[in-house]
């Protein structure tokens, strides 16, 4: 918790970023980009040489730097299929390892790659019962399957994308989680957009679908989609990066976001770091304790003051509310456990100090 709210950490990722992981030309140019991205992005003491971030994170270290090193109550996890590498960027075996360790410190989310046809249905079928019933499902709008080129795909195309979402529907899978907005290297950048995401919503509405790096890009059509769309929402990850070094970027991010229905779409907008990616906790440090519309943007964008209730909303009550999780119950399951113990109270440990490389922050 940050000031008695509670945070919910809506993505984090153990990569296996490793060279001995790479299957084909792609995999390398993604961890370069993912360590450049997140490099010249963060304040010093918070940044890792490369040698120290591409390599494999296992799961207990991103666990403790959401709660150990961070003030993360609950945190989510996906399976992040893409075929560059070997066993994946995240493994189905780290989410399990996740899921059964620290049930209820974790959400996790399936993943599969739904060009691959019958076998990502297959393969969705074969995650979801190990994972508890997994709750969400985590895309990429490209298959990095083959070497001599990258696959788009869209979220509309009905023999592709579709029958995935009607499995999921099936079984039980609440949220549609898609990776958009931030190209992961060089890449076309119209699977990236958000406007596939239009008629998906539409054709299955008992079905949420998350717009994983909302905020990056596309701003405005991001906006009128959580505006028209009950089913869609935000996951603030790498647009939170913005917040500490760059608030004014970020301002103007989260405002255009709100524009169209402030009221309204406030509900929509979720906390996510992308941890180990970033650390964590300068974002929430920033968000929470120093974040604030100024006056100009308030009056062009007819907002109201982020207060301590619109902060919990979007820090952990707006996506418990989007998966009907019991928060309360989960806060209570938690206490006093190993992560509790070790952070004692409102006190974080340094960056990286409980992870591999530690004594390595720049």
């Amino acid at each position: 918790m940050i000031d008695g709210v509670p945070v919910i950490d809506a993505i984090l990722h153990s990569y296996d970023l490793s060279p001995e992981n790479h299957r084909n030309r792609w995999a390398a140019p993604v961890g370069e980009f993912l360590w450049g991205a997140t490099y010249f992005t963060s304040r010093p003491g918070y940044r890792l040489a490369k040698e120290h971030y591409i390599r494999d994170w296992d799961v207990e270290e991103t666990a403790n730097m959401a709660f150990v090193e961070s003030q993360a109550d609950i945190a989510v996890q996906h399976v992040l299929v893409q075929g560059a590498f070997r066993n994946d960027l995240v493994s189905f075996d780290k989410i399990l390892e996740v899921q059964q360790r620290w049930p209820d410190r974790f959400v996790v989310y399936a993943g599969v790659d739904p060009t691959r046809g019958q076998a990502a249905l297959d393969e969705l079928e074969r995650q979801v019962e190990p994972l508890g019933g997994a709750i969400g499902l985590k895309l990429y709008p490209n298959s990095w399957d083959s070497d001599d080129e990258v696959i788009d795909w869209f979220m509309d195309d009905p023999e592709i994308a579709y029958p995935v979402f009607a499995r999921a529907r099936e079984l039980g899978i609440k949220v549609v989680a898609v990776h958009k907005a931030v190209p992961l290297g060089p890449l076309p950048l119209k699977p990236y957009g958000v406007s596939d995401i239009d008629r998906a919503a539409m054709d299955f509405p008992d079905l949420n679908f998350e717009i994983v790096h909302g905020g990056m890009a596309f701003l405005e059509e991001t906006a009128w989609q959580l505006a028209r769309f009950p089913n869609v929402y935000v996951n603030l990850e790498i647009t939170t990066s913005l917040v500490e070094q760059r608030p004014l970027a970020f301002q103007h991010a989260l405002a255009t976001l709100l524009e169209p229905m402030p009221p309204m779409i406030i509900d929509k907008i979720i906390w996510g770091t992308g941890a180990m990616a970033y650390h964590p906790h300068p974002h929430l440090d920033a968000f929470y304790n120093r974040f604030q519309f100024d006056q100009p943007t308030i009056e062009r964008y007819g907002l109201t003051p982020l207060d301590r209730e619109a902060k919990a909303k979007i820090l952990s009550g707006n996506y418990a509310r989007m998966l009907g999780l019991d928060l309360d119950d989960r806060l209570t399951r938690i206490k006093g456990d190993e992560f509790d113990q070790r952070r004692g109270g409102d006190d974080v440990a340094p960056p990286y100090s409980t992870t591999h490389s530690a004594g390595h922050a720049e």
